[in-house]
């Protein structure tokens, strides 16, 4: 994610204009789009709501071998995020939505295999009205308490067991506001559709799910909204879209594992430009029409930055690359797989190189706590400078030492990166401290083994979950070096470092 701090200094190039640039073609419907028409549902953010019952538990049900999954994943600092006791495998997302009534309705099929012995699962879910849940086809039991949807199935699910539970829902979305840092997040309505951003725990706003990175998954999409809009998700388009009744349905598919907070299903009226990078890679540019001036610039830009990464970090984890400007005033951008979204502004160089460089470090290597936010944050603030010298701008060392000239009292020092809060989980010092602690690094092991690093730390957790101490076990085989005592100064200690 860029930070305010990034946000607030982009500025939007106006080019010439393009020539004829129209949104994804529809064509007739598949069939498989989520019936218009829906009756509304009220939002039920805390209410306790019961499905219709299940047939008599059995006697595998009632083994006391079995007992629920945990109602968080196990990160301390935010207790409730994600679910215990499954690792999921893939979602199908069959979701319509009406911008007019801010109605969102449908499916979601979630895949996936318990990691115990389970009497009941909890799935994360915030607000609307569940009608039906089935485990593998059967009519399951369900409760409602705060964003928790906890479900019973039939019968007990073995431990190393893959199961589907599918949940129909309904009801107006209901984004996370006012929150530290980053204002709102999750599903966010616009004048002509939503703008989808689910950092760090939004993805329950829109979808039920195992809302925490350390539980990654692939997934589909099946989007139908109003036809003259244009649905946006992660991957790449699965055949032409198309339009039955007044309504357009697009899927979607990622088929490499993603965290939950990375999902979009941002919708709208968009301008897009479609081809492939110089290196070969797909490339989808979309724009809200009031950012028209940009599309060529996001295009190409996203472009170049994509492939001169490749040679830096390693091959591109993902099968397309590109970005989203939405006229949704975010005041920050997120890296969402393969799909960066920019709210409201259209973002420079600097910002563009950030969240791509997110596509490598938080998207194919995701975080196990958010406790380690800085292997995300502080690889793509340094990507950005490494950007800027590759640009001939400053160079690393420049961008080094102006950041390191803030005063010893500067906010930026009481704050160890190598320690996210969840009360300021996005605070500067998590980008900036962090970028600097990596060029502390490069310049205590030298470029050859810094560089080699990156490449193995890339390669070696590509598409996992990933620690600091991970990281710094990591650095230590390859440069043959104790840097103990560097990675306690920049990353542990709440005071400006005196040396690197």
């Amino acid at each position: 994610m860029a930070s305010k701090r990034l946000a607030t200094t982009a500025t939007a190039a106006l080019l010439s204009t393009l020539g004829t640039i129209g949104t994804v073609a529809c064509a007739a419907s598949s069939g498989e789009s989520v019936p218009a028409g829906s009756p509304a549902v009220n939002s039920t953010a805390n209410s306790t709501l019961s499905g219709p019952s299940a047939s008599p538990l059995s006697s595998s049900a009632a083994d006391n071998r079995a007992r629920p999954g945990a109602p968080g994943i196990g990160d301390p600092d935010f207790p409730t995020d994600g679910n215990g006791g499954y690792d999921v495998d893939h979602y199908l997302l069959k979701l319509g939505y009406t911008p007019s009534s801010k109605h969102l309705a449908g499916t979601a099929r979630i895949e996936a295999r318990a990691t115990q012995h389970l009497a009941s699962f909890n799935l994360d879910l915030s607000g609307f009205t569940v009608s039906r849940v089935t485990v593998d086809g059967r009519p399951a039991r369900f409760d409602r308490a705060g964003s928790e949807l906890t479900v019973t199935p039939a019968e007990s699910i073995p431990d190393d067991a893959t199961f589907a539970v599918e949940v129909a829902y309904a009801g107006e979305p209901k984004p996370v506001r006012n929150s530290s840092n980053l204002g709102t997040y999750g599903f966010i309505p616009t004048r002509d559709g939503a703008f989808v951003t689910g950092q760090p725990n939004g993805a329950k706003t829109w979808f039920p799910s195992n809302d925490h990175p350390a539980d990654k998954a692939r997934y589909d999409f099946e989007l139908t909204v109003p036809a003259g809009l244009t649905a946006l998700a992660n991957g790449e388009l699965v055949g032409e879209p198309r339009t039955v009744g007044g309504r357009t349905t697009f899927r979607w598919r990622e088929s490499h594992p993603m965290a939950s907070y990375l999902a979009t299903m941002t919708l709208g009226r968009f301008e897009v430009l479609q081809g492939k990078t110089p290196g070969g890679l797909k490339n989808l540019a979309a724009v809200d029409p009031i950012f028209h001036g940009s599309l060529r610039r996001l295009y190409d830009v996203s472009g170049k930055v994509t492939d001169y990464w490749s040679t830096l970090f390693g091959p591109y984890p993902f099968s397309s690359t590109g970005g989203v400007v939405d006229d949704f005033p975010a005041g920050y951008a997120l890296e969402n797989q393969t799909k960066p979204m920019y709210g409201g502004f259209a973002p420079d160089d600097d910002i563009i190189a950030h969240e791509l460089a997110h596509q490598w470090f938080g998207d194919s290597l995701s975080i196990k706590r958010w406790k380690d936010l800085w292997l995300n944050e502080g690889f793509a603030t340094y990507a950005e400078w490494l950007w800027s010298e590759h640009e001939g701008r400053s160079t690393t060392e420049q961008l080094f030492r102006r950041n390191y000239a803030a005063a010893a009292d500067a906010p930026i020092w009481s704050y160890a990166p190598g320690r996210a809060r969840p009360e300021d989980l996005f605070n500067n010092s998590v980008y900036t401290r962090g970028g600097m602690t990596l060029h502390a690094l490069r310049q205590r092991i030298g470029d050859p083994a810094f560089f080699r690093l990156l490449k193995q730390w890339v390669a070696t957790h590509k598409y996992g979950s990933v620690t600091t101490p991970e990281f710094i076990a990591m650095a230590e085989k390859i440069s043959g070096k104790n840097l103990e005592a560097l990675f306690d100064a920049w990353l542990f200690t709440a005071e400006k470092p005196s040396t690197w």
